[in-house]
């Protein structure tokens, strides 16, 4: 509300709104509601919530997806410098612009960011409401119209009837041959959920989360820090409680040695 105060005394003064979303909607409510034009003003509640939805399910999502992925190639080396020798061959040096049809090529990056959802995925659980009875049982379980179900990612992720023996350990190449093959059943990962109710954003998540770590990768070695606590916590979002202090060193840009 303090920022939206903000943008409306800025308004008053004939500065505008401000050209991000948040701008956009404010300048929208303000023509108020044209049913010719199929455009209905929002309350300030519905304002609201579509930042909250924005930001928690656009940018703190793919932000501790990095952030975990981060942790995992800091405790790995090996996969760290693997993959830093799939970016040198496929992207170059630091100083060379990235391109889409290179970071199509980059299926090791894909794979860890796929194994860092399974096991530190941002969201741990979702909740579905049953529009109408389930008559097919469910472990024995009838499920009445109405009934809520929360679905505990964190737990099917690393069941091992669906994954293997292996499933708390950080394997990328589970997911080498796709998604569908990388389980005991093809819809074992639910990071994006499924169905008609699945994260319209998934892709742009991906490719986002990619070209930050590809570039991340060019320019620096990273490790964990001495200071580092494992506390994860779920907050809205899975975090790491206590940060993520790592230690960075500077690479050289055409070589990506030290």
């Amino acid at each position: 509300m303090a920022i939206i105060d903000e943008r409306l005394a800025s308004a008053k003064e004939s500065k505008g709104y401000g050209n991000d979303m948040l701008g956009l909607m404010l300048e929208a409510n303000n023509a108020g509601d044209d049913y010719s034009k199929g455009r209905q003003a929002m309350s300030m509640d519905e304002i609201i919530d579509e930042c909250k939805t924005f930001f928690f399910a656009r940018h703190d999502t793919t932000a501790h997806l990095l952030t975990w992925a981060m942790f995992l190639l800091g405790t790995h080396p090996e996969w760290q410098q693997r993959l830093r020798e799939a970016v040198r061959r496929e992207c170059g040096g630091a100083d060379v612009p990235l391109n889409g049809e290179a970071l199509n090529k980059l299926k090791l990056v894909t794979m860890v960011l796929y194994e860092t959802l399974r096991l530190y995925g941002p969201v741990n659980t979702i909740v579905r409401q049953a529009t109408a009875d389930v008559d097919v049982d469910l472990c024995g379980v009838k499920v009445p119209k109405g009934t809520h179900l929360a679905i505990p990612f964190a737990m099917l992720h690393r069941d091992e009837e669906v994954w293997g023996a292996d499933a708390g350990e950080f394997d990328p190449l589970r997911f080498r041959d796709g998604v569908g093959r990388a389980a005991a059943h093809p819809n074992a990962l639910l990071s994006f959920s499924l169905g008609p109710r699945s994260c319209i954003g998934q892709d742009f998540a991906m490719l986002e989360a990619k070209a930050t770590l590809v570039l991340i990768l060019r320019r620096f070695a990273f490790e964990l820090a001495p200071e580092y606590v494992h506390a994860p916590a779920d907050f809205l979002t899975f975090q790491p409680s206590k940060g993520l202090p790592v230690v960075l060193r500077l690479l050289d840009p055409h070589t990506l040695a030290s």
